[in-house]
């Protein structure tokens, strides 16, 4: 149940308007998660480093690991090593000087995404290094196999020296809550991702090069129409709230560096194409490390309350005992985070594929359900029930979180994957 029905239309003119997936192709894509691959496999290796519980820490990437970040890290550096012997896209970064003629797009995949593993998770091996010495064994030994190999760890060193310092180790003062109307209230001295608007895109020019023009101003008829709907639907108390809504938000509350490294591992295995699949991860998960870092560089800089504050706190028609029904996570409201890579990733989609007819599945641990999606922009739309009906977000808010995702990966679409000119 949508709460913006003009939202979708308003997101199929935007992308339309320009970018590669502007000549549409009417005929539906219904992907399945069945073909076993040299991207899946490291996509879940990589996963289950990134998720490891901390141990030591020695480098930046130890020290405050972000799945957005490192899996597109390791998913850049997997793309440009297939593609190099692949040679139908342009390369993202690197153009390895080791031979590519008669190699193993396998071998390479597997030194490209392990090479990059062991830079940034050294105290994880555990995780992935007998993971890649399987791998190699299932792999023909001979020159394929070598050449293969140096081309993926010519390419991770690569990568890896592109993306040190990316920003992410940047030491903050405790952050001070403001106790001005429309400012957010911290549950604590450290917010989360507060670090992420200091961090290096992998696309955009700048962080904030497509920061939303804010929230609407808290005496304006936007703002008192999003506020009351927020108070009517995302209460604990509500009883405007029917329980599709309430189900829907549920599923959207599983922690995003399980939920989303999970479920966007669905696409690298939704084609045997070894290339294809380092292709549509690379832009993926691009496009969804920059929504990431575009989202919460507006969030800080906006610094706006959430429901949670608001309706409890407002002069006229609050609630003093009104509190959400599920959870708010401790980030500022604005843009919704959520939206903000849901139109991402419906929009990498879209860009790759051509169509928005684009059907896939998503499933949730705290639901214990799979949901499916026809559409490029179902996500988004559903994104909008999730986070209002939950109680922790204005509808302002997921539509321009939508709407930031939908440029970003667009823009990314734009200026990297493409066909080699």
């Amino acid at each position: 149940m949508s709460l913006h029905p003009p939202l979708a239309a308003a997101l199929l003119a935007l992308a339309l308007a320009t970018g590669p997936a502007a000549a549409e192709d009417a005929r539906p894509v219904v992907l399945t998660a069945t073909s076993n691959n040299a991207v899946a496999y490291w996509n879940e290796v990589a996963n289950r480093t990134v998720n490891a519980p901390a141990g030591a820490a020695s480098t930046p990437e130890e020290r405050r690991p972000a799945y957005h970040l490192d899996l597109a890290t390791v998913h850049v550096a997997v793309y440009d090593a297939v593609n190099a012997i692949d040679g139908r896209h342009q390369p993202y970064a690197i153009a390895p000087r080791a031979p590519a003629a008669g190699a193993s797009m396998d071998a390479a995949a597997a030194a490209a995404a392990y090479g990059v593993l062991r830079a940034l998770f050294p105290n994880r091996g555990a995780v992935y290094e007998a993971a890649y010495e399987q791998f190699l064994q299932t792999l023909p030994a001979g020159e394929a196999r070598q050449r293969g190999l140096a081309l993926g760890q010519e390419v991770a060193a690569g990568i890896v020296a592109l993306r040190a310092g990316d920003g992410r180790d940047v030491a903050l003062a405790p952050f001070v809550s403001s106790s001005a109307p429309g400012h957010f209230r911290s549950a604590g001295p450290n917010p989360y991702n507060r670090q992420v608007p200091f961090i290096k895109p992998f696309a955009l020019q700048r962080v904030d090069q497509f920061r939303p023009a804010g929230p609407p101003p808290l005496d304006s008829d936007a703002y008192a129409k999003a506020f009351q709907q927020s108070k009517a639907l995302g209460g604990t108390r509500s009883t405007a709230r029917t329980a599709e809504q309430l189900e829907t938000a549920r599923f959207h509350t599983e922690p995003p560096w399980l939920f989303l490294t999970r479920n966007l591992g669905r696409f690298a295995r939704s084609t045997p194409d070894v290339a294809e699949a380092a292709r549509l991860m690379a832009l993926i998960y691009v496009a969804h490390a920059d929504a990431i870092t575009a989202c919460f560089e507006a969030k800080y800089h906006y610094d706006f309350w959430r429901p949670q504050s608001a309706i409890p706190l407002a002069a006229r028609d609050g609630d003093p005992a009104w509190t959400p029904v599920l959870p708010t996570p401790n980030h500022p409201e604005y843009p919704a985070a959520h939206s903000c890579t849901a139109g991402a990733l419906g929009e990498a989609l879209h860009q790759h594929y051509g169509t928005r007819a684009v059907g896939y599945t998503f499933d949730s641990s705290v639901t214990g359900t799979t949901r499916r999606y026809a559409t490029t922009d179902a996500l988004g739309v559903e994104s909008e029930t999730a986070r209002v009906a939950g109680g922790m977000h204005f509808a302002f808010s997921t539509a321009d979180g939508l709407e930031l995702g939908v440029r970003v990966a667009r823009w990314v679409a734009e200026h990297h994957f493409g066909p080699r000119r």
